[in-house]
């Protein structure tokens, strides 16, 4: 069995921003462009309680939060910190997928530090990363990449979530199908129309109907609604 960590830093441009300049800290904050037509990299978590979140236009997020700070991204100090946390990655495993600058994934399942154990790896990760770098990130550790990745979103922030083999099944029957990466709000929209809402529900149809509503995706989404993914990390 698969021993997974997704790690995902939380709030990453913003959390660098608020780390640099103190003043940054206590107050809404987003990265990104401030004309009318730019959009935000992120925002931290005080800004998301106003309902601003990535990829929103910057005039929207205005109006949610006028005392929103929109501040411009320093790309090259953010690649400079995710270098420095590929290189903690690094001391648990070499087989590492980066997802982004501020998230991958990494295989510990030949890993023999911490007697193997998945789950101290990534705490120790995150140890590492918050010492070394003062910032926080959050942590899936599941059999797969599919739960792996779900489950680091589940104690954010700085948390981390562990869905053991046994418990996988649990974990995936209550799941929101917007949850499931590929079915953005029209797809869930259509799934819904037919009684489909949680993986749950996925569950007790078939590959046969599913096909009927959303196509060659049905498979995918079966499978992932069992918990089923064996995709090998892209190294």
């Amino acid at each position: 069995m698969k021993k997974i960590i997704h790690i995902d830093m939380d709030c990453f441009y913003a959390a660098v921003e608020m780390r640099d300049f103190p003043q940054y800290q206590n107050i809404p904050l987003a990265v990104g462009g401030d004309g009318p037509r730019s959009v935000l990299s992120t925002c931290n978590y005080q800004a998301r309680q106003f309902g601003v979140r990535s990829a929103m236009p910057a005039i929207k997020a205005k109006q949610l939060c006028p005392e929103l700070v929109i501040v411009n991204g320093r790309m090259s100090v953010y690649k400079e910190v995710s270098n420095h946390i590929r290189e903690i990655f690094s001391r648990y495993t070499n087989l590492i997928e980066p997802l982004s600058l501020d998230e991958a994934f990494l295989d510990v399942t030949d890993s023999n530090q911490f007697q193997g154990s998945a789950t101290l790896i990534a705490e120790q990760i995150r140890s590492d990363i918050f010492n070394e770098l003062n910032l926080t990130a959050s942590a899936g550790i599941a059999p797969n990449k599919f739960i792996a990745k779900i489950a680091s979103d589940e104690n954010k922030p700085n948390g981390q979530c562990v869905v053991s083999p046994d418990k996988v099944t649990r974990f995936v029957e209550q799941l929101s199908l917007k949850k499931i990466p590929g079915i953005g709000p029209k797809t869930f929209q259509k799934l819904q129309s037919f009684g489909f809402t949680t993986c749950a529900d996925i569950r007790a149809s078939s590959i046969t109907n599913l096909t009927m509503i959303v196509g060659k995706f049905a498979t995918s989404l079966y499978q992932k609604a069992h918990g089923i993914d064996n995709r090998e990390l892209e190294v």
